[in-house]
């Protein structure tokens, strides 16, 4: 029985899993508004080490259409800079000696489009997560042994709900996102 629950469980934590790894990419799908999330994964080059761009400078939001990014240690600046350029998100950034200014530009039709398309892709990822993880708590169903038929369906029927929840729960966040990204 327990064995049972422990399988269960297994599957739940992979799915909450692939619904917290598709918030994440989410988040770093910009919808005409600046965020810290933007840059976020952006790897700086600080003495010889490739560390994240939170923990060599200060991100801040100060409007809706720029992100400022103040390092701790001004000889950073240019390493901050190149990494920005080299990351391939579309900034083209400008620095006054003592910060650097993003412009978030307004998005186009086309580029809205393009960013709902990797919306839906990243949601289709995480639905093949979820189905994977049910695959996996199957498998390990099927694996146990001295263990009543009726009580293996039962929990086979309760990792196809879990499965259909969240699933369609990755279907409501991609909804909410496309509609951010559509919005103009």
């Amino acid at each position: 029985m327990e064995e049972l629950e422990l399988i269960v469980m297994s599957v739940t934590q992979e799915m909450d899993a692939a619904l917290k790894h598709q918030e994440h990419a989410f988040q770093k799908i910009r919808a005409g508004r600046a965020s810290t999330a933007m840059v976020q994964d952006v790897m700086v080059e600080y003495y010889g080490a490739m560390t994240p761009i939170a923990q060599v400078a200060n991100v801040m939001v100060p409007d809706a259409m720029t992100i400022s990014i103040q390092p701790w240690d001004k000889t950073a600046i240019g390493a901050i800079e190149k990494a920005i350029i080299n990351s391939n998100l579309g900034f083209a950034p400008s620095n006054n000696g003592e910060n650097i200014i993003l412009n978030v530009p307004p998005l186009t039709e086309e580029r809205r489009k393009d960013l709902a398309k990797q919306a839906k892709a990243e949601c289709e990822q995480t639905k093949i997560t979820i189905r994977n993880a049910r695959q996996e708590g199957m498998k390990d169903l099927k694996k146990l042994d001295g263990i009543a038929e009726d009580l293996i369906k039962n929990v086979e029927a309760d990792i196809q709900v879990l499965t259909d929840k969240y699933s369609k729960k990755a279907e409501e966040n991609l909804k909410l996102k496309e509609e951010d990204i559509l919005k103009v």
